[in-house]
């Protein structure tokens, strides 16, 4: 049985930079069902075929239908909350995104997991900006179903950007 590793928590900038290049995790794997994709074509009105409709994609390029690319990104918080925790004083806001890529597709009803690299930490504006890749794989595939690079901004307690 696969176990996802201790959360790294992270207390101070310093935390970060000791795991600078270090692979996190994995974390568990997560099932995405046919329902999530729905629920999340609901919620952005992407309703394409190759997303939702069952019996037209069985019969498309994928065999059936696949995961949303930005229902995949918008795992990052879900996986980063058992890998990483940050402790530290100040805010953290979502600075962007550095990268996003979809390097195969994902297959409703796959089993889904993500590994953390943090990539790099500099000095910003008010704090540290800190990269992290999320790479996220699906039992059995080559690829990853998403690789994305993350940019956080790590406010000193009681600056603004």
């Amino acid at each position: 049985m696969d176990r996802p590793g201790p959360v790294q928590v992270f207390r101070s900038v310093e935390d970060v930079v000791s795991v600078l290049g270090q692979e996190l995790g994995p974390t568990a794997w997560l099932e995405l069902d046919q329902a999530r994709v729905d629920a999340f074509a609901e919620l952005t009105g992407d309703h394409q075929w190759i997303h939702v409709d069952v019996e037209r994609a069985a019969a498309g390029p994928f065999g059936g239908t696949i995961v949303h690319g930005y229902f995949t990104l918008a795992l990052v918080p879900y996986f980063a909350a058992s890998l990483v925790s940050y402790e530290m004083p100040g805010a953290r806001l979502n600075y962007g995104l550095e990268r996003v890529r979809f390097p195969a597709p994902l297959p409703v009803g796959a089993r889904l997991r993500c590994t953390v690299k943090i990539a790099d930490v500099s000095t910003a504006s008010g704090g540290h900006l800190i990269t992290t890749r999320y790479v996220m794989q699906a039992e059995g595939a080559r690829k990853p179903a998403c690789v994305a690079d993350t940019l956080v901004l790590q406010l000193t307690s009681g600056t603004t950007p």
